[in-house]
């Protein structure tokens, strides 16, 4: 039996490692060693360092639309179906604002196989989110004088760059941002005149 704890630790300081030096600076050596593992022990999980960074991939894009799925089917009035989508993926976004700062930096790293698979799930995940909008703008909420593509980078832009300024240490908190650019993004999307 597999020790998970092992796989847990690699990923950790793989995490911390692409994070704070870069997926291109981070050797295989530095992980196991922060790890605290053999290279032998990394190994018997992870088939290289790609492996490693698709792994940061697949589970931040699991899980957020696992919630995704579980948000839109509690059903509801689309605004706030949209508002709990919206504070969710920025509450996930900050948990795991490590991993995002991996995402965002080293998508490019990847090999082209792995790459087209996040770019296919981020799109899921993405036209599901556009259904929302497409749903108000039916019920007649949302604005429809912007491409729905437009919106929804809108609003990722903010989830985006999260990494580059959110700090848990700062005054606000994750709930607390999430809320506020939760509100902005509604704000924006709304028809003046509904």
């Amino acid at each position: 039996m597999k020790d998970s704890h092992v796989a847990d630790d690699v990923m950790s300081a793989a995490v911390e490692l692409f994070a704070t030096q870069g997926y291109a600076n981070t050797s295989v050596q530095q992980i196991v060693a922060a790890a605290g593992v053999t290279k032998g022990a990394m190994y018997h999980y992870f088939e290289s360092k790609d492996d490693l960074l698709f792994g940061v991939y697949d589970s931040l894009l699991t899980l957020q639309k696992a919630r995704l799925d579980d948000i839109i089917a509690r059903g509801g009035d689309v605004d706030d179906v949209l508002r709990a989508v919206c504070v969710d993926v920025l509450e996930t976004s900050i948990d795991y604002i490590r991993e995002g700062a991996v995402f965002f930096r080293s998508m490019h790293m990847l090999t082209e196989p792995r790459r087209q698979e996040v770019i296919r799930r981020r799109r899921a995940y993405h036209d599901e989110f556009a259904a929302l909008i497409a749903r108000g703008q039916r019920d007649g909420i949302y604005r429809d004088d912007i491409p729905q593509a437009m919106l929804v980078a809108h609003f990722f832009s903010d989830v985006h760059y999260l990494s580059h300024w959110y700090s848990a240490d700062g005054p606000e908190s994750k709930t607390l941002v999430a809320s506020q650019l939760t509100d902005l993004f509604l704000t924006s999307l709304r028809r003046p005149d509904a």
